[in-house]
């Protein structure tokens, strides 16, 4: 059974640590990463941006792809189904076709106009026992859909859309970026620790692949509950194949070539939790 983020979410803001959002692209992945974390026995929020939605098929596809891998894998860790970065009709869509959690991106918009599509969203989706994340400033670099320029947060708009809204997360743009990081990342911790102490709800960010360790475990100490990560998954997973692909010219069927990235997937997914805290190291 799917659950929405908020009480695994809470109890990571109270507990600091993170909870991992490990975006999903196929039926391959979705099963590494529930394989994954069901070792570990930590929760987990499988993102899917609507990029991906398509690709897969459609929404219901998505919830039913997941869904039958819980029952299937007899996987009984906690786990979210959430839109990545949504649009006000694809979150409409998401909640219907039976996600968990929704984030509704509408940061280009100004602050009256954010709002204004946040609160529709929460309205729709509450009553649902769906769980929404908004954000406010602009995350920069680019992923899938999503591309642009980064502008930082606001504390008091990061207050004012809280209030307005009833969101049960938020992810305020301090530093971070999609896709690969030119340079090291330079977040805006003193931001990012106001903010937490402003609000109730947790802090989400984005952008966690190539962040650096020391720089992860301070935003977590600063508030972020939920980290997202897609690019360092994907930059495993192609490195893997790519070097099967090399190593054997014959090779033709496609669950070897698409499987000989699980290993550096389930690798990497167990290095980050330790990193996040999510899983404490014995």
């Amino acid at each position: 059974m799917l659950v929405n983020f908020k009480e695994m979410m809470h109890e990571a803001k109270q507990k600091k640590y993170a909870v991992p959002q490990f975006n999903i692209n196929n039926l391959e992945w979705t099963k590494y990463i529930l394989e994954e974390c069901q070792k570990l026995n930590i929760p987990v929020i499988l993102g899917v941006s609507e990029g991906a939605v398509r690709y897969m098929g459609g929404y219901h596809i998505v919830v039913a792809l997941v869904e039958s891998l819980i029952k299937d894998l007899r996987i009984t860790i906690p786990v979210c189904l959430h839109l990545d970065h949504g649009t006000f009709e694809g979150c409409f869509k998401a909640v219907d076709a039976g996600f968990s959690s929704v984030m509704i991106d509408a940061s280009r918009e100004e602050l009256n106009k954010n709002i204004e599509i946040t609160k529709k969203v929460v309205e729709y989706a509450h009553p649902k026992g769906v769980s929404v994340e908004a954000e406010i400033g602009h995350i920069g670099g680019v992923e899938d859909d999503i591309s642009g320029k980064l502008f930082y947060a606001r504390v008091d708009e990061c207050k004012t859309l809280y209030n307005e809204t009833n969101i049960d997360s938020i992810a305020p743009a301090l530093g971070s970026v999609h896709g690969p990081y030119k340079g090291e990342p330079k977040l805006d911790f003193k931001t990012m620790r106001e903010i937490d102490e402003a609000l109730e709800i947790p802090l989400v960010l984005h952008g966690g692949s190539g962040i650096p360790d020391y720089q992860i475990k301070e935003a977590i100490s600063c508030g972020i509950a939920k980290i997202n990560v897609n690019t360092d998954l994907q930059i495993v997973w192609s490195k893997a194949v790519r070097e099967f692909l090399n190593s054997d010219s014959k090779v033709y069927d496609p669950r070897k070539i698409i499987g000989s990235g699980e290993n550096a997937i389930k690798t990497k997914i167990e290095e980050l939790v330790y990193i996040f805290g999510t899983k404490s190291m014995k």
